[in-house]
């Protein structure tokens, strides 16, 4: 199939905006196992933190392979759609077991976990979707391996931090997997010009999941303040909601924009869709960690001094910044100074706001990114035509 054919495919996605909808569950999870973490015991923050983090890893792997998919191939297909059906189902399991993965339910999210990521591949093979049929093999097979330290962590340790350590391997492998492009003997790599991607689609899938984030973090905000309907939670939730604003114009300004121009201007659409797999990932991070730290602020907006909160309030946004930047780089191969300036702000307030109350902090971070947004304005007045560059791109090297 190319590109070309793919374009008239675009609204048959339905399906792709059904699992988006699970996703915005899924991310609530998160965000609500990372509140609790956040208000934990000292000694056990860390290790929660690290669960937490090493649960939204293994979700957001599991939305870029089926976005990988469907942006690969046919979506009418029934193999396709049985796919994201498995997708779905699956997701919304993790998601429920979530709060307690690393417990009693731990079993219940290894083994959807291991289900989705080998019947991928497997319905693939069966579906002959892949004329190849290598690319898919090699995926299963991966898959296969690090099912082994998933299921083990699940069945053999309970109630142990070998679970942490056995999960975090298989979690490594599946990401080194799929940057090495799965390589098996006998059968190769997958090299990333064999990954026929259609550009507009996998751009588009992008944005949709940073919308996804940005809701939950209204959604997060609305359910914080609805829970008591108090005045002091009003200056809170406003500048909350301002922020996610903020945080929207600044990803879709430029390169957010057009990542879908830049990503269809290179010969290997798939060499930049893997790349911004890495830049999105920092872009959603500080989002959720952004949205978790102002419903921190929303129940607790004045008295309540933590350092690690400040540590999440300001390096949310400092997340989101990095991972923008980064994204821009690989847009326009140029980083713009506003960037870095937001981050050099941020750093140097935690000094001054260690002691102060939270709702300055979140203040604070948001008229930091206000600067970001208003620079990106001024700079489009000066500059309304510029045009996607990519690192390496043919324009570039001239």
């Amino acid at each position: 199939m190319t590109v070309g054919g793919l374009r008239g495919l675009l609204r048959s996605r339905e399906g792709e905006l059904l699992l988006d909808l699970v996703y915005v569950f899924a991310l609530t999870r998160i965000s609500e196992r990372l509140v609790v973490d956040l208000t934990t015991q000292r000694q056990v923050v860390l290790p929660e933190l690290g669960q937490t983090a090493l649960l939204l890893l293994a979700l957001w792997l599991t939305w870029v392979r089926a976005a990988m998919v469907t942006s690969a191939f046919d979506p009418r297909k029934w193999a396709i759609r049985i796919e994201l059906v498995l997708v779905m189902f699956g997701v919304m399991i993790m998601a429920v077991t979530l709060p307690f993965a690393f417990g009693d339910r731990g079993v219940v999210f290894a083994v959807t976990y291991v289900a989705v990521q080998l019947g991928k591949p497997l319905v693939l093979l069966l579906g002959r979707c892949d004329p190849e049929q290598h690319n898919s093999s090699r995926a299963l097979c991966w898959a296969a391996v690090s099912a082994v330290p998933w299921l083990a962590g699940a069945l053999l340790f309970p109630q142990s931090s070998a679970r942490g350590v056995l999960w975090t391997l298989a979690l490594a492998l599946d990401y080194t997997g799929v940057v090495l492009g799965w390589p098996v003997p006998g059968l190769g790599r997958t090299r990333v010009e064999d990954w026929k991607l259609a550009g507009e689609h996998i751009a588009e899938r992008y944005q949709q999941f940073i919308v996804i984030a940005l809701g939950e973090t209204i959604l997060l905000t609305g359910l914080a303040f609805a829970e008591q309907f108090t005045p002091d939670r009003v200056a809170p939730s406003i500048v909350s909601f301002a922020t996610t604003i903020l945080m929207w114009r600044i990803y879709f300004h430029r390169a957010g924009a057009v990542l879908t121009a830049a990503i269809e201007a290179i010969p290997s659409p798939a060499r930049l869709g893997r790349s911004t797999f890495h830049s999105h990932l920092l872009i959603v991070i500080g989002i959720l960690a952004t949205g978790v730290g102002h419903a921190l602020v929303i129940h607790h907006p004045v008295g309540h001094e933590d350092s690690l909160w400040l540590a999440v309030i300001l390096g949310g946004p400092a997340l989101f910044l990095a991972g923008r930047s980064r994204l821009e780089y690989e847009v326009f191969a140029r980083v713009s100074p506003s960037r870095v300036i937001g981050l050099l702000a941020l750093a140097a307030s935690a000094l001054v706001l260690v002691h102060l109350p939270p709702l300055i902090a979140t203040s604070t971070a948001a008229t930091v990114l206000a600067g970001v947004a208003a620079w990106d304005a001024l700079r489009e007045r000066k500059n309304p035509g510029e045009k996607p560059s990519p690192p390496g791109s043919t324009r570039q090297r001239r």
